[in-house]
């Protein structure tokens, strides 16, 4: 299923402009479940009140991409499609939510011209900046493979290495498959709570991980990705 919502306050499908310092004036999100429409809606309201919001939810993407890869080309195409519909709603960048598919989402936006960063990348900045031992908490295993690319290639493009440790979280996303959102949440915060030793950082694959964090409290920093996509933007 694919929807489509908008609440830019005006019409801005004239714009043509790509996003430049100081002009995120609307963000695009493009979604693989609706559970993250309210998240990142109630983010942009508080850290970038400014900022007008659409999004396209397509849960048809996530599915393609477990079954065949995230460089598929019917996943590429999907993407496109998806940006295309943003961009014509005015958009100016267009964070893309799911980790799976967020790399690809990436090359796409620069195949099409349109902007996009992947909901994790200012995640991986901050985990690089802290540096050490990173271990990585996922409830998908899909998601592990983009995870630790993105943390390599940034911390690449910082001339660093990671040492970096994987953690699945044992029949969490059965559970999120099943709109069973506390129960995910229950044993994704069981499992930080035992992981937490023996690292430096934990980063959480998954936006939908995100409320997980706030349900234990670890001598470690939880990295979630949600707050921290936003806030990048809103400081831009």
């Amino acid at each position: 299923m694919t929807t489509y919502t908008s609440n830019f306050g005006c019409d801005l499908s004239a714009r043509r402009h790509r996003v430049t310092l100081g002009d995120v004036s609307a963000i695009g999100f493009l979604h693989t479940s609706s559970v993250h429409v309210p998240t990142f809606r109630d983010l942009v309201a508080e850290l970038a009140p400014r900022s007008s919001t659409a999004w396209v939810v397509d849960e048809r993407l996530l599915e393609r991409a477990r079954r065949f890869g995230a460089a598929d080309p019917q996943v590429a195409d999907g993407i496109a499609r998806a940006l295309a519909e943003l961009d014509r709603q005015g958009a100016d960048v267009v964070v893309c939510t799911c980790s799976t598919i967020g790399g690809a989402a990436e090359i796409v936006g620069r195949r099409v011209g349109v902007a996009v960063v992947r909901v994790d990348r200012a995640m991986a900045e901050r985990a690089v900046a802290i540096g050490g031992k990173v271990r990585v908490v996922a409830a998908l295993e899909n998601t592990l493979a983009p995870t630790l690319e993105l943390l390599e290639s940034v911390a690449a493009d910082h001339g660093l290495e990671l040492d970096v440790e994987v953690e699945m979280v044992a029949g969490a996303w059965e559970r999120f498959e099943a709109d069973d959102g506390e129960g995910y949440l229950a044993v994704i915060a069981d499992a930080l709570a035992k992981h937490a030793v023996g690292c430096d950082v934990i980063v959480l694959a998954q936006a939908s991980m995100a409320e997980a964090a706030d349900r234990v409290a670890v001598g470690v920093p939880v990295l979630s990705s949600p707050r921290l996509a936003v806030a990048a933007l809103a400081e831009c």
